[in-house]
């Protein structure tokens, strides 16, 4: 049987949780910084997933995986602008970006990841 690692459980989800070599993060938003700009808190989203999946074991080198949902559409190529400088070049994940009501106004950019260990 295999194990099942939960990092940063809480009560209604953990923040990560690792099985057979996987790593799955939950829905990530810029806690620090909500009501900033999409590129500052897409920064600040992708400072978090960097420390979770370090926490994992793993780092953005071994993304599979990434839904992002933007409050706003328009504001895709702002988001870019930070996503396009952190992410690894040559290990690019599958990649979704879809328009959503987030469940805070504060919030504009939500991120999910999946990687490998």
């Amino acid at each position: 049987m295999t194990s099942i690692e939960r990092l940063e459980v809480g009560p209604r989800m953990s923040q990560a949780v690792v099985h057979n070599g996987v790593v799955y993060l939950a829905g990530q938003v810029a806690y620090d910084s909500p009501g900033t700009s999409v590129k500052e808190q897409t920064k600040n989203i992708l400072e978090r997933i960097d420390k979770l999946l370090a926490a994992a074991g793993t780092d953005k080198t071994k993304l599979l995986q990434v839904t992002i949902w933007l409050a706003d559409i328009r504001k895709f190529d702002d988001m870019n602008s930070a996503w396009d400088k952190w992410v690894a070049e040559g290990a690019t994940p599958a990649r979704a970006t879809v328009e959503a009501k987030l469940v805070i106004p504060g919030y504009a950019v939500e991120m999910s990841v999946i990687a490998a260990r």
